[in-house]
């Protein structure tokens, strides 16, 4: 069997037992450098992180094909990647770089698997007279159109 695909078959029977863990990204390098990064629903513990890998480790002979193996929670500095780590974060504000470029930052509101929604609060001149009033406005962004999508940490 293939190498990558046994390592998916690992981690993916190993993910069958733990239903509130899922899988961000796997690398595997060309030097067979096996990078696993996962996220929860409720966070993930070095315990999970432990026995994910060797869930991995112990069903591998390295004697039949050496390797290293490195398993990780995405952390607060990792994008966005799937659309259960964005429902995750709904009440979160976060911050996005569309793939034209432009910023926007906004309260994630809601989630499905096209697109999410977020909550835009701003400043704008009145229409009529002086001075600005609040506006508060829902923004429907397809995850096709997202380049990057950060947690805003706010302390």
């Amino acid at each position: 069997m293939e190498f990558r695909k046994r390592i998916e078959e690992l981690l993916n029977d190993f993910l069958e037992t733990r239903k509130d863990l899922f899988l961000v990204d796997l690398k595997i390098s060309a030097g067979d450098d096996i990078t696993v990064i996962l996220d929860g629903d409720n966070g993930v513990s070095l315990q999970d992180c432990l026995d994910a890998s060797r869930a991995i480790e112990f069903n591998m002979d390295r004697e039949e094909h050496d390797f290293s193996l490195q398993v990780m929670s995405a952390g607060l500095s990792e994008p966005l990647a799937t659309p259960r780590q964005f429902a995750k974060n709904i009440g979160r504000d976060i911050d996005i770089l569309l793939n034209d470029s432009s910023k926007i930052e906004g309260e994630l509101a809601k989630v499905d698997e096209e697109k999410i929604t977020l909550i835009l609060r701003y400043r704008k001149p009145k229409d009529i007279g002086k001075g600005k009033v609040d506006v508060e406005e829902e923004k429907e962004i397809p995850y096709s159109e997202i380049k990057k999508a950060l947690v805003v940490i706010k302390f």
